[in-house]
């Protein structure tokens, strides 16, 4: 479901410029999830915050950050108060978690059925988190389970995240 004012607890999804955001896009479309205009995942918190996974580790930043930028917001249907309470307590947690560009590589590895001992354990590894891992993981341990169709652990990018809330 998508909201056009954020809320604690909803997912913003935006587009990444630069040759990093083509690197995400290009990955997401090896992936299967979509060659669209969404490369980055946050948490909104309480308080006008957010979370967000970046290459210096989770941070927790003004939501104002993201003034001025196109921002899709969406969240599950039917999304209580109290989950989404529980949700933003889970999320304060991963303030501080490594990034990791090598899950974008370890998703595509799965996607294409290499078989490499250990893959499965890496990409539900919590030590390090993209930023829809971050998003999907935050909602797990706050007892929301996002995706019912037997993915993998941590195999979620954020274009994963729009088809499965945006439409």
């Amino acid at each position: 479901m998508r909201h056009t004012h954020p809320l604690p607890g909803d997912i913003g999804l935006t587009r990444i410029s630069g040759i990093t955001g083509r690197l995400i896009r290009f990955g997401q479309w090896i992936n299967g999830d979509g060659f669209a205009d969404y490369q980055h995942a946050f948490l909104v918190l309480p308080d006008g915050r957010l979370l967000e996974a970046e290459p210096g580790g989770a941070r927790i930043k003004p939501l104002t950050t993201y003034d001025g930028t196109p921002v899709c917001y969406v969240c599950p249907e039917g999304l209580t108060e109290q989950q989404r309470t529980a949700i933003c307590a889970a999320a304060t947690a991963y303030v501080g978690v490594p990034y990791s560009f090598l899950d974008y590589l370890a998703i595509a590895a799965h996607r294409f059925h290499l078989p490499l001992p250990g893959l499965r354990r890496y990409v539900a590894g919590t030590g390090h988190m993209i930023c829809s891992q971050l998003v999907d993981q935050s909602y797990q341990d706050g007892g929301v389970h996002l995706f019912t169709d037997g993915r993998w652990p941590g195999y979620v990018t954020p274009m994963a995240l729009y088809n499965l809330l945006a439409d």
